[in-house]
């Protein structure tokens, strides 16, 4: 009996594990500057400073996977988590203006709320937390987002930092851009740029 067993038990463990799709994926998006401000003079990197500076947002990417985006992963009327699993984050290491909102160097993390009337960024104090664990004492600030249909659907959550190219005659401190979110048939945009 015991040698019937042993190779059903073998046989199993051969088998090879079917692939899977997974739910989401960790995903980030930066600008770098090859400068840092200090006071109001930009230095070019070099060993005495700690770096390029840098904008990056970082957020888990869900996957549609045929499900319905808008009105169904993004639900309506609720603040939404803006991705999946810990709350989206927003790094900055200069001050800077997303969308009409002024936001100091620092740690944010995102939300979105979606309406019937239009979409809009939320920018949160808190960090750390998860996705779902929105405070809204700890809100900052909302960004009215413009919303257009795009012709083929984005199967994953999509977030893009698009800089402009500068004004070579005021270089780093005209460093502008757009924020693009897009999924379903949807895409999202606001502008950002560095503050003087």
């Amino acid at each position: 009996m015991i040698s019937l067993l042993i190779p059903v038990v073998i046989l199993a463990q051969a088998m090879p594990t079917p692939l899977r799709i997974a739910a989401s994926s960790l995903a980030s998006v930066e600008v770098h500057l090859n400068a840092r401000r200090i006071g109001n003079q930009w230095y070019e990197e070099d060993a005495s400073l700690s770096g390029p500076s840098r904008i990056a947002i970082s957020y888990g990417q869900p996957h549609a996977r045929g499900r319905k985006v808008e009105g169904g992963l993004i639900p309506l009327d609720t603040v939404w988590r803006f991705g999946a699993n810990m709350a989206t984050t927003l790094h900055t290491d200069l001050d800077i203006t997303l969308g009409d909102l002024k936001l100091p160097r620092g740690d944010y993390s995102l939300f979105l709320l979606c309406v019937r009337t239009g979409y809009s960024l939320i920018v949160n104090r808190g960090t750390g937390q998860w996705g779902t664990d929105h405070d809204a004492s700890k809100d900052i600030g909302r960004i009215t987002l413009a919303s257009r249909t795009m012709a083929e659907p984005e199967p994953s959550l999509s977030v893009y930092l698009v800089p402009d190219a500068p004004d070579p005659k005021t270089g780093y401190a005209d460093l502008r851009g757009a924020l693009r979110i897009k999924w379903g048939t949807t895409e999202l945009t606001t502008t950002w740029r560095v503050d003087q």
